[in-house]
């Protein structure tokens, strides 16, 4: 079969760049209209995107009176577009570092039987040391032990969502029998962060247990990605970083015995759309003009754990003790270097750094014609850079809708995307190898 292109809508309530918000032409319904998730999900559906996916955030923002907050809790939000969708896949973000095993694959297991099949988890290792007081914690853990801790919750979660596998559903109403309760057996998980007895009482879902999704960079992020991740979310300004990672991390799963093609890459991309190069270098424009320095300063300060940039001059080209000891950054390293990186070789002010960063915080943007953007989204795919894209419009609903009704009927007559939805599961729109029984685990008591 020809590779196929992958496309998802990463789905921010009035779009990425941080003043979409204020931008007249964003959505005009609350953050918190369930109208808009639902607008803008039917978009993407009618694209025949592969997945709307929401990100998440487990501390309210320090800058409250500058960005809009008050985002809705995925799962939740989730199992309500569940009901106005048929065939789009449907991805959350939920922490393995403030989750509970049980109840997190009891939230997805769910969701993956109320959308037939369309559930994905993205896997987060929550960084911010506000979190850590919300759950009741003196102190976030390291970077380090966050991954511990994923690898613990993710032996346990696996085996609960195996521990009820589907032939034990009998539901025989003349026999009496409901399920068969030899094939239906406890875990008994015990690890160092993390303990359940099981099982699930949640029978298995249409996909055996939702797709495993992850945007971990860092050497113990990609580590993770290559044992557990079937769809790896990341982000790149630059081609040759994004090759590097892609072969890199395809590498380290075949190192493990996994298909490369189990893996599902996709870099983020944030176009500007217009019928002429100036209408869409307008948007950026538009939106550059709505921002203020003191909100990026704020987002760059927590991307480097706290460290204050306040001192920095926002009209100087940068230096490097302009940023922290990259030993120091316990958040996420690799996103945080890499904005390091890009400053000093580009020459750039913290004005412009800021700038940059506002469209889409370190993911690639592109501002163009229809055919332009395809062309990047084309040679990124055929040149080992990405198996696809989360597509991170600026603007909510209209550049959504551009994207939607003139760049992928572009990529669809290339050949590269498809015209019609030909599977039901997330899974078999990622193309991905089933979950097979031989995988279960399950620990007599």
């Amino acid at each position: 079969m020809t590779r196929e292109l992958h496309l998802n809508l990463f789905l921010m309530p009035r779009g990425h760049h941080e003043s979409a918000w204020r931008h007249p032409d964003s959505a005009p319904e609350s953050l918190t209209d369930l109208a808009l998730y639902a607008k803008a999900a039917r978009i993407a559906e009618a694209a025949k995107l592969d997945a709307v996916f929401l990100a998440d955030a487990l501390v309210a923002p320090a800058s409250g009176a500058l960005i809009a907050s008050g985002a809705l809790e995925p799962i939740t939000l989730l199992s309500a577009l569940a009901a106005v969708t048929e065939r789009i896949g449907l991805i959350g973000t939920a922490s393995t570092t403030y989750s509970y095993p049980y109840t997190l694959a009891r939230q997805f297991a769910t969701l993956d039987h109320l959308s037939n099949g369309r559930a994905g988890w993205n896997i987060v290792t929550s960084w911010a040391p506000q979190a850590a007081l919300n759950y009741g914690h003196d102190a976030e853990p390291s970077h380090a032990a966050r991954y511990r801790m994923a690898e613990d919750f993710m032996q346990a979660v696996d085996a609960l969502w195996r521990s009820w596998p589907a032939d034990a559903l009998v539901d025989d109403r003349a026999s009496g029998v409901y399920s068969d309760g030899a094939r239906i057996l406890p875990v008994n998980h015990r690890g160092p962060f993390h303990s359940t007895r099981g099982p699930l009482n949640v029978p298995a879902s249409p996909q055996a247990r939702p797709v495993y999704v992850q945007a971990g960079q860092s050497e113990d992020g990609r580590s993770f990605a290559a044992e557990w991740a079937e769809v790896i979310f990341t982000a790149h300004l630059a081609k040759d970083t994004a090759q590097e990672f892609y072969s890199d991390v395809k590498a380290r799963a075949g190192a493990m015995g996994r298909r490369p093609e189990d893996v599902v890459v996709l870099p983020g991309i944030s176009a500007a759309i217009g019928s002429t190069q100036a209408e869409a270098d307008r948007v950026f424009e538009e939106l550059d003009a709505l921002t203020a320095p003191e909100i990026g300063l704020t987002r760059l300060s927590a991307r480097f754990s706290g460290h204050d940039f306040s001192e920095v001059p926002l009209d100087r080209p940068l230096r490097a003790s302009d940023f922290p000891d990259p030993d120091s950054v316990e958040a996420s390293k690799s996103r945080a270097m890499g904005y390091a990186r890009t400053a000093l070789s580009e020459g750039l002010t913290m004005r412009q750094l800021l700038q940059k960063l506002a469209g889409a915080r370190g993911h690639l943007t592109v501002a163009g014609t229809p055919e332009r953007v395809a062309d990047v989204i084309e040679d990124w795919f055929t040149s080992g850079a990405a198996d696809g894209f989360n597509v991170m419009p600026p603007v909510i609903y209209q550049q959504l809708e551009l994207f939607a009704s003139e760049v992928v009927p572009v990529l669809q007559k290339r050949g590269l995307f498809r015209r019609e939805y030909r599977s039901r599961t997330l899974r078999e729109h990622f193309g991905l190898a089933p979950v097979g029984a031989e995988e279960r685990i399950a620990v007599p008591a």
